[in-house]
C-alpha cells in the first residue's frame, strides 16, 4: 500500500489545507522510513544439492567449513530441519510458506518449476515494507515475466533462472532480464554481485538472497580449490561405500569449501560495514546430497523422501536478538521460514492464502512454552513420507523410530500399529488435500509425475515492463527427429534438426499484440548454412535464412572431473537476428520449422528470444 492509499483509508477531516496535507504526507513518509530503518538486514544463503553431512559442524572430518560453522556457533542451529527432495520445490516452499504442490511447482524443468502468479513471496513482503531486495544466483521458479524474480519482489537479480547450469566458468548469465557474460567462477561472481548490493544499500534495510548453484553438478571448481582435494584421503565414507564415487565426493567437498570461503567474504563485509550486529544471516540447503557420500549415516539422498534426502542444516545468526550457541531440537521445515522471518523482522506478510508453515520465533529465542509437535510431509512426484518429532513413515508405509534408529534400518510398523495407522491416515488425507497421485513403484532417478513433459501452462510473452521473453529449449517441445542434447532438459539445446517434418514448439500466452524482434541462439556446421526457416504464431509467419556457419567446439575447460552423462556438454552459441514477427494477443503455439535444407542439418538451437518493440 502506498502513502496515498494509507491516507485514503484513514479518518482525516476533509477541510485540511494543501500545506497541511503535504505535511501529513511528509510525516507519514518519515514514519515509514524510520520503521524500516529500525528493522534488521537479512542475508540468506541457500546451497544447491549439499547434504546435511557436507559441513564440518555436522561431523564431517573430510574438510572444514569454518564460516558456515560460525553461523551455528554464534547463532541458532536447528537440529532437525526439513526441505524437499529436489531444488525448485524447496525454493517455492521457502518463498511462500506453503507446500510446493499448492503453489503450482510440480517438477524441476520444462515449465513445471514455475511458481503460480497468485502466490505472494517473501521478497514481495519485504519490498512492500521498505526493504531493498536482491537475489544473486539460481532462481528455479520461472524464467519469463511475470514468473521472473524481478516480478516476484526482487528489485535486483543477477544469475540464471533454470534448474542447473552447464557453464561454471565465464558463464552466460542475466542481469535484470538482460544477457551478460560473467568473467570467472560462478560462485565468486554471485558473491561479487551480492557484495556490491550490500555496499550500495548499507544505509537502508536490505534483503540479500544468495542461492548458490554448488555443489550441484557439473563437477567444476577452480584449480586452486581442486588442488587441495584431488588426492585427499576421504576418511569417512557412506555406509554404501561400494557405491561412492570418491572423485565426485572430493569435487563436491571442494565446491562446498569454495562456497564457504565466499560466505566468509560476505560475513567479513558485514563486519567492515558495522552491519553484523543487526543483520539476520541464514544458511540452509535445498535437498539431500547429489551423490552417495557421507551424510551422517542417514538413508536416502537427493530425490528421495527418506531422512537423508530431506534433512538440511539451518543456521540463523542475529547477534542483536538471537541467542548465541542455541540448539533447537524440535522439527521444522522450509515452509516455516516465511512466517518466521516476517515475525522476527516485523514485516507483515502479504496475501491471504493459508500458510502451511508456522512461526518458529519462540523456539529460536528460547522462550518458555515450546511450540506443540507437528507433522512435516515430504513429497516428490507420487512418493510421500511424513516426519513427526519421533517417527518417520516412509513412502512404502514402513515406520521408523528416528530417535532410536536414525538410519532407518528397522521397520517397527508391526510393533507400533496405532502409530503406523495414524500416520498412514494423515498421509492419505494429505494426499487427498493436495491432489497427489497414488504411490507408484520406484523408478530411475526419482522422476516426478510426467517427468520431463512440457507444462500445460503457456509461457507469457509481451510485457512492456520486461520486453525480452526468453524461450529456452528446456521450455519447448521437440517433434520429429529433433531431440534435446541430453536427458536433463534444464541446460540443454535442440539437436538433430534434419527434416522439413521436424518442429520445435513453445506454447505461448501473448499479453500484448505487436511486433517482436526475433533472436535465435544457434550453431551451424560449415556447409549446412543457408537453410530457410519459418517461425509462425497463429496466422503470422516470419521466414529467415540460417547463417553464417558457426560451429564452435564443445567446451573442454569447464569440468574438473567428467560431468554426468545426462547433462549436456555446452558450447558458445551465436545470435541469429531472424527479423520481426507480428504476434496477436492470445493463446497459441509458436512453431519453428525448416522450409528448405540444403545441407545435412539446419542448426542446433539453444533459445529463441522474443523482444517486444
Amino acid at each position: 500500500m502506498n502513502v496515498r492509499e494509507k491516507l485514503k483509508g484513514s479518518e482525516l477531516p476533509g477541510s485540511y489545507s494543501k500545506p497541511t496535507m503535504r505535511c501529513l504526507l511528509f510525516l507519514l513518509l518519515l514514519t515509514t522510513f524510520a520503521t524500516a530503518q529500525n528493522r534488521p538486514n537479512v542475508v540468506i544463503f541457500l546451497a544447491d544439492d549439499m547434504g546435511w553431512g557436507d559441513i564440518s559442524v555436522n561431523g564431517n572430518p573430510n574438510h572444514a567449513t569454518p564460516n558456515i560453522d560460525s553461523l551455528a556457533r554464534d547463532g541458532v542451529k536447528l537440529d532437525r530441519f526439513y526441505v524437499c527432495p529436489v531444488c525448485s520445490p524447496t525454493r517455492a516452499e521457502f518463498l511462500t510458506g506453503r507446500y510446493h504442490r499448492r503453489t503450482g511447482v510440480r517438477g524441476v524443468s520444462t515449465g513445471q518449476e514455475r511458481l503460480n502468479l497468485d502466490e505472494k513471496t517473501l521478497a514481495d513482503a519485504f519490498k512492500a515494507a521498505g526493504y531493498r531486495t536482491g537475489a544473486f544466483g539460481k532462481w528455479h521458479n520461472g524464467s519469463q515475466w511475470p514468473y521472473h524474480p524481478n516480478a516476484r519482489g526482487f528489485d535486483e537479480y543477477y544469475g540464471f533462472t533454470s534448474g542447473h547450469w552447464g557453464e561454471y566458468f565465464d558463464p552466460p548469465l542475466e542481469h535484470n532480464g538482460q544477457p551478460v557474460r560473467g568473467k570467472g567462477y560462478m560462485t565468486d561472481l554471485l558473491t561479487d554481485k551480492a557484495l556490491e548490493f550490500i555496499d550500495e544499500n548499507k544505509a537502508r534495510p536490505f534483503l540479500c538472497y544468495v542461492p548458490y548453484n554448488v555443489p550441484h553438478s557439473p563437477w567444476a571448481v577452480p584449480q586452486s580449490d581442486w588442488a587441495r582435494f584431488k588426492d585427499k584421503d576421504i576418511v569417512k565414507t557412506t555406509r554404501d561405500a561400494d557405491k561412492e564415487e570418491i572423485d565426485e565426493t572430493r569435487c563436491a567437498l571442494a565446491m562446498v569449501s569454495n562456497m564457504d570461503a565466499n560466505i566468509g567474504r560476505v560475513l567479513k563485509r558485514l563486519d567492515e560495514l558495522h552491519l553484523a550486529e543487526n543483520t539476520l544471516v541464514i544458511f540452509f540447503t535445498d535437498n539431500g546430497p547429489n551423490g552417495v557420500r557421507w551424510n551422517g549415516g542417514m538413508k536416502g539422498k537427493k530425490g528421495t523422501t527418506d531422512e537423508g534426502g530431506v534433512r538440511s542444516p539451518l543456521h540463523l545468526r542475529w547477534p542483536a536478538k538471537l541467542p548465541k550457541g542455541h540448539l533447537v531440537s524440535q522439527i521444522a521445515g522450509a515452509i516455516d521460514l516465511l512466517p518466521t522471518l516476517c515475525s522476527l523482522t516485523g514485516v507483515p506478510r502479504l496475501g491471504d492464502k493459508p500458510l502451511d508453515g508456522r512461526d518458529l520465533t519462540p523456539l529460536l529465542t528460547n522462550q518458555k512454552g515450546a511450540l506443540p509437535d507437528c507433522m512435516i510431509f515430504s513429497t516428490w512426484g507420487p512418493n510421500v513420507s511424513v516426519r513427526t518429532q519421533q517417527h518417520r513413515l516412509d513412502t512404502t508405509g514402513a515406520l521408523f523410530d528416528m530417535i532410536a534408529d536414525p538410519d532407518q534400518t528397522r521397520d517397527i510398523a508391526a510393533e507400533k500399529p496405532e502409530i503406523a495407522k495414524e500416520l498412514r491416515t494423515a498421509v492419505a488425507a494429505w494426499r487427498g488435500e493436495l491432489g497427489l497421485e497414488k504411490p507408484i513403484a520406484k523408478g530411475k532417478g526419482g522422476k516426478a509425475g510426467k517427468g520431463n513433459a512440457v507444462d500445460e501452462r503457456p509461457i507469457p510473452v509481451g510485457y512492456r515492463e520486461f520486453p525480452r521473453a526468453p524461450l529456452p529449449a528446456r521450455d519447448g517441445e521437440p517433434l520429429g527427429t529433433v531431440k534435446r542434447s541430453s536427458g536433463a532438459p534444464n541446460c540443454s539445446y535442440f539437436v538433430n534438426w534434419t527434416s522439413q517434418e521436424d518442429r520445435m514448439i513453445w506454447k505461448l500466452d501473448v499479453h500484448t499484440a505487436g511486433d517482436y524482434e526475433v533472436e535465435i541462439l544457434y550453431t551451424c556446421p560449415e556447409g549446412d548454412e543457408g537453410s530457410t526457416i519459418e517461425l509462425s504464431f497463429l496466422k503470422d509467419r516470419l521466414t529467415s535464412k540460417v547463417g553464417p556457419a558457426w560451429n564452435p567446439p564443445l567446451y573442454t575447460n569447464q569440468d574438473t572431473i567428467p560431468r554426468p552423462a545426462a547433462e549436456s556438454t555446452m558450447k558458445e552459441f551465436r545470435t541469429l537476428k531472424a527479423g520481426t514477427l507480428h504476434l496477436e494477443k492470445g493463446l497459441g503455439e509458436l512453431k519453428l520449422k525448416a522450409l528448405e535444407i540444403p545441407g545435412k542439418s539446419v542448426m542446433d538451437v539453444r533459445q529463441v528470444n522474443l523482444i517486444l518493440k
